[in-house]
């Protein structure tokens, strides 16, 4: 599960940095990469960045770290 959580938190952060590239410059990164936001690879890449939230929203409540998981 450690590996989980991990991938979970590296793609919920990337999600982040998209988010605030977004905000401060108007200016999606996996758009521009994948080739637009409705390309199918970027789309696979917003799905995984908000499974990988949902998932960080259980490591929250489960009481443990990332360490200890």
């Amino acid at each position: 599960m450690k590996v989980v959580n991990n991938i979970a938190l590296i793609l919920t952060i990337i999600g982040g940095i998209n988010w605030g590239l977004i905000g401060l410059f108007k200016f999606d990164l996996v758009a521009w990469i994948c080739g637009g936001q409705d390309a199918i690879f970027a789309r696979i890449i917003y799905s995984l960045v908000g499974l990988a939230a949902i998932w960080c929203i259980s490591l929250l409540f489960s009481g443990r770290t990332t360490e200890e998981a």
